[in-house]
């Protein structure tokens, strides 16, 4: 087992470090257009339909995912190693991340912020069209913190978990599969708010352990009496239970404010400012 787990650790950083995101065919992207179409098609019923529609299509997604490594991994047991190490880097945006956030700063060293809006926009779902310099570095340490939880973070807890067990490829595609359709469907909009309610729902659950170690590992780094503080005093007011954590602490850590109102779809949330300190700054 253990030789199998340093094999999927080594293909897996390795993949990530020498091809990260293929701006063609990465299996998450055809993920997300599956789930798109299945949603499309099942999201059209009542409201207590439109909640057992969208358990069901989360179901497919999620567990139709587990099931492809699963199957790989018994048709051909020899390379389970490479196998679990592939579904890692599948479930990893380390690198990906990094350049998305890099896309952002440049242009606003350069003082264009057109440009740092139109690269924020690709990375955060709120409008981004009107936002100043302080709205934009605030949004890109925001989503940063968060990631760092999601993609990395919660990648690697899931799958170093699950290879004690033999099944790490399966546990870190749960969790990613999840996480992703939680991004596309955990929205309280009348279109999802019941139909993507097991998918917030259920990665709130999965993410729960993972986002308070991120947490605990940004209070070690930074500042961490004030991280501790913002954590016990902020973390509540945010919406959701680990983003609001993660935040909070890793805001706290690096002695910034972020959060505050947002415009999403054209309207605006009043979300709590989490951190304490200056403004956010990409310089």
């Amino acid at each position: 087992m253990i030789s199998t787990f340093w094999i999927a650790w080594g293909v897996a950083w390795g993949l990530e470090w020498c091809i990260s995101e293929p701006r063609r065919y990465h299996p998450l992207v055809g993920f997300g257009h599956c789930a798109a179409a299945l949603e499309q098609r099942l999201n059209t019923q009542q409201q207590a339909a439109m909640f057992w529609c969208g358990a069901f299509a989360w179901a497919v997604m999620v567990f139709g995912s587990v099931a492809v490594f699963t199957l790989a991994k018994q048709l051909v047991p020899t390379v389970t190693g490479f196998i679990d190490g592939v579904a890692l880097w599948i479930a990893l945006g380390a690198v990906s991340l990094c350049r998305h956030v890099q896309a952002v700063v440049i242009p606003l060293q350069q003082h264009d912020i057109v440009s740092a809006r139109q690269a924020l926009a690709q990375i955060v779902s709120r409008d981004c069209q009107q936002l100043d310099v302080t709205a934009v570095c605030a949004a890109t340490v925001e989503t940063t913190l968060e990631n760092g939880a999601d993609a990395i973070f919660a990648s690697v807890f899931w799958f170093v978990l699950g290879s004690c067990y033999g099944i790490g490829a399966e546990c870190v595609i749960l969790h990613r599969a999840a996480n992703t359709l939680d991004a596309m469907w955990g929205y309280r909009t009348p279109r999802f708010e019941w139909f993507g309610k097991t998918a917030a729902r259920v990665d709130d659950l999965l993410n729960y352990v993972p986002a308070r170690l991120t947490a605990i590992t940004y209070l070690l780094l930074g500042h961490s009496r004030l991280a501790w503080h913002c954590w016990r005093q902020q973390a509540r007011q945010h919406d959701s239970p680990n983003a609001g954590v993660v935040m909070a602490t890793g805001a706290g850590a690096l002695q910034v404010q972020v959060g505050g109102p947002a415009c999403y779809a054209g309207v605006w949330h009043d979300r709590p400012v989490l951190g304490q300190g200056v403004p956010a700054d990409c310089h």
